[in-house]
Protein backbone atom coordinates (compact mmCIF):
# COMPACT_ATOMS: atom_id res chain seq x y z
CA UNK A 1 0.00 0.00 0.00
CA UNK A 2 1.38 3.39 -1.01
CA UNK A 3 1.02 5.77 1.92
CA UNK A 4 1.23 9.37 0.81
CA UNK A 5 -0.21 12.66 1.99
CA UNK A 6 -3.58 12.05 0.34
CA UNK A 7 -4.05 8.73 2.15
CA UNK A 8 -3.20 10.19 5.54
CA UNK A 9 -5.35 13.26 4.94
CA UNK A 10 -8.25 11.05 3.83
CA UNK A 11 -7.96 9.00 7.01
CA UNK A 12 -7.86 12.14 9.17
CA UNK A 13 -10.86 13.68 7.40
CA UNK A 14 -12.78 10.40 7.58
CA UNK A 15 -12.16 10.09 11.31
CA UNK A 16 -13.12 13.76 11.68
CA UNK A 17 -16.42 13.24 9.87
CA UNK A 18 -17.22 10.07 11.78
CA UNK A 19 -16.14 11.65 15.08
CA UNK A 20 -18.26 14.74 14.44
CA UNK A 21 -21.28 12.55 13.74
CA UNK A 22 -20.69 10.46 16.88
CA UNK A 23 -20.27 13.56 19.03
CA UNK A 24 -23.44 15.03 17.50
CA UNK A 25 -25.40 11.98 18.60
CA UNK A 26 -23.87 11.65 22.07
CA UNK A 27 -23.43 15.22 23.34
CA UNK A 28 -26.01 16.69 25.69
CA UNK A 29 -25.62 20.43 25.09
CA UNK A 30 -27.23 21.68 21.91
CA UNK A 31 -24.48 24.21 21.17
CA UNK A 32 -21.82 21.51 21.29
CA UNK A 33 -23.96 19.36 19.02
CA UNK A 34 -24.16 22.18 16.45
CA UNK A 35 -20.38 22.67 16.54
CA UNK A 36 -19.73 18.94 16.10
CA UNK A 37 -22.15 18.87 13.16
CA UNK A 38 -20.28 21.79 11.56
CA UNK A 39 -17.00 19.90 12.10
CA UNK A 40 -18.53 16.85 10.38
CA UNK A 41 -19.67 18.98 7.42
CA UNK A 42 -16.23 20.59 7.15
CA UNK A 43 -14.52 17.18 7.13
CA UNK A 44 -16.81 16.02 4.34
CA UNK A 45 -15.85 19.12 2.35
CA UNK A 46 -12.21 18.13 2.79
CA UNK A 47 -12.98 14.67 1.40
CA UNK A 48 -14.61 16.32 -1.63
CA UNK A 49 -11.38 18.26 -2.17
CA UNK A 50 -9.39 15.03 -2.10
CA UNK A 51 -11.73 13.64 -4.77
CA UNK A 52 -10.96 16.68 -6.95
CA UNK A 53 -14.55 17.94 -6.65
CA UNK A 54 -13.68 21.49 -5.67
CA UNK A 55 -17.10 22.84 -6.56
CA UNK A 56 -18.84 20.37 -4.26
CA UNK A 57 -16.37 21.18 -1.50
CA UNK A 58 -17.06 24.91 -1.79
CA UNK A 59 -20.82 24.32 -1.86
CA UNK A 60 -20.51 22.01 1.16
CA UNK A 61 -18.69 24.71 3.09
CA UNK A 62 -20.99 27.54 2.00
CA UNK A 63 -24.32 25.80 2.40
CA UNK A 64 -23.89 23.17 5.08
CA UNK A 65 -20.96 24.30 7.17
CA UNK A 66 -21.81 27.97 6.80
CA UNK A 67 -25.53 28.47 6.39
CA UNK A 68 -27.07 25.46 8.12
CA UNK A 69 -24.69 25.47 11.07
CA UNK A 70 -24.95 29.23 11.57
CA UNK A 71 -28.76 29.05 11.44
CA UNK A 72 -28.66 26.32 14.08
CA UNK A 73 -26.38 28.39 16.29
CA UNK A 74 -28.64 31.46 15.87
CA UNK A 75 -31.62 29.34 16.86
CA UNK A 76 -29.80 28.11 19.94
CA UNK A 77 -28.70 31.60 20.91
CA UNK A 78 -32.23 32.98 20.55
CA UNK A 79 -33.72 30.38 22.90
CA UNK A 80 -33.26 30.29 26.65
CA UNK A 81 -30.79 27.77 28.00
CA UNK A 82 -30.54 26.60 31.61
CA UNK A 83 -27.42 27.67 33.47
CA UNK A 84 -25.48 24.96 35.27
CA UNK A 85 -23.80 25.41 38.64
CA UNK A 86 -20.01 25.31 38.70
CA UNK A 87 -19.67 26.51 35.12
CA UNK A 88 -16.85 28.97 35.88
CA UNK A 89 -14.48 26.27 37.17
CA UNK A 90 -15.20 23.97 34.25
CA UNK A 91 -14.86 26.80 31.74
CA UNK A 92 -11.10 27.17 32.33
CA UNK A 93 -10.51 23.43 31.88
CA UNK A 94 -12.74 23.32 28.81
CA UNK A 95 -10.79 26.17 27.23
CA UNK A 96 -7.44 24.64 28.16
CA UNK A 97 -8.46 21.28 26.69
CA UNK A 98 -9.75 22.91 23.51
CA UNK A 99 -6.55 24.94 23.12
CA UNK A 100 -4.40 21.83 23.61
CA UNK A 101 -6.50 19.88 21.09
CA UNK A 102 -6.23 22.62 18.48
CA UNK A 103 -2.48 22.85 19.05
CA UNK A 104 -2.02 19.10 18.62
CA UNK A 105 -4.16 19.14 15.44
CA UNK A 106 -2.15 22.07 14.04
CA UNK A 107 1.18 20.35 14.70
CA UNK A 108 -0.09 17.09 13.15
CA UNK A 109 -1.38 18.82 10.03
CA UNK A 110 1.80 20.85 9.56
CA UNK A 111 3.90 17.70 9.97
CA UNK A 112 1.79 15.84 7.39
CA UNK A 113 1.92 18.73 4.92
CA UNK A 114 5.72 18.91 5.15
CA UNK A 115 6.39 15.16 5.22
CA UNK A 116 4.20 13.68 2.49
CA UNK A 117 3.73 14.76 -1.13
CA UNK A 118 0.32 15.66 -2.49
CA UNK A 119 -0.85 14.66 -5.94
CA UNK A 120 -3.53 16.73 -7.62
CA UNK A 121 -5.19 17.73 -10.85
CA UNK A 122 -6.68 21.15 -11.58
CA UNK A 123 -9.45 19.75 -13.80
CA UNK A 124 -12.66 18.00 -12.77
CA UNK A 125 -13.49 15.42 -15.39
CA UNK A 126 -13.71 17.05 -18.82
CA UNK A 127 -14.41 20.61 -17.63
CA UNK A 128 -12.87 23.15 -15.30
CA UNK A 129 -14.28 24.74 -12.17
CA UNK A 130 -14.43 28.09 -13.97
CA UNK A 131 -16.99 26.61 -16.40
CA UNK A 132 -19.29 25.66 -13.51
CA UNK A 133 -18.99 29.12 -11.97
CA UNK A 134 -19.68 30.87 -15.27
CA UNK A 135 -22.77 28.73 -15.85
CA UNK A 136 -24.01 29.29 -12.30
CA UNK A 137 -23.59 33.06 -12.36
CA UNK A 138 -24.70 33.66 -15.96
CA UNK A 139 -27.44 31.18 -16.73
CA UNK A 140 -28.77 30.46 -13.21
CA UNK A 141 -28.14 33.76 -11.43
CA UNK A 142 -31.85 34.52 -10.83
CA UNK A 143 -32.67 31.20 -9.07
CA UNK A 144 -29.43 31.53 -7.09
CA UNK A 145 -30.39 34.99 -5.84
CA UNK A 146 -33.99 33.97 -5.12
CA UNK A 147 -32.74 31.10 -2.96
CA UNK A 148 -30.50 33.48 -0.98
CA UNK A 149 -33.41 35.92 -0.45
CA UNK A 150 -35.64 33.05 0.76
CA UNK A 151 -32.98 31.99 3.27
CA UNK A 152 -32.69 35.56 4.53
CA UNK A 153 -36.49 35.84 4.93
CA UNK A 154 -36.56 32.54 6.84
CA UNK A 155 -33.83 33.80 9.20
CA UNK A 156 -35.69 37.07 9.85
CA UNK A 157 -38.94 35.15 10.45
CA UNK A 158 -37.23 32.85 12.95
CA UNK A 159 -35.86 35.86 14.85
CA UNK A 160 -39.30 37.52 14.95
CA UNK A 161 -40.96 34.33 16.20
CA UNK A 162 -38.31 33.81 18.88
CA UNK A 163 -38.68 37.40 20.11
CA UNK A 164 -42.49 37.03 20.30
CA UNK A 165 -42.20 33.92 22.47
CA UNK A 166 -39.72 35.69 24.73
CA UNK A 167 -42.26 38.46 25.52
CA UNK A 168 -44.92 35.94 26.65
Amino acid sequence: MNINGETILFLLLSFGAIGGAIFFINLERVMHMAISLAFCFFSIAGIYLLLHAEFLAVIQILIYTGAVSILMIYGIMLTKQKKEEGQEERRFWDQATAFAGVGILLVALLWILNRFPFIGSPEIGNFKLVDIGMTLFKKYVIPFEIASILLLIALIGAIILAKREEKN
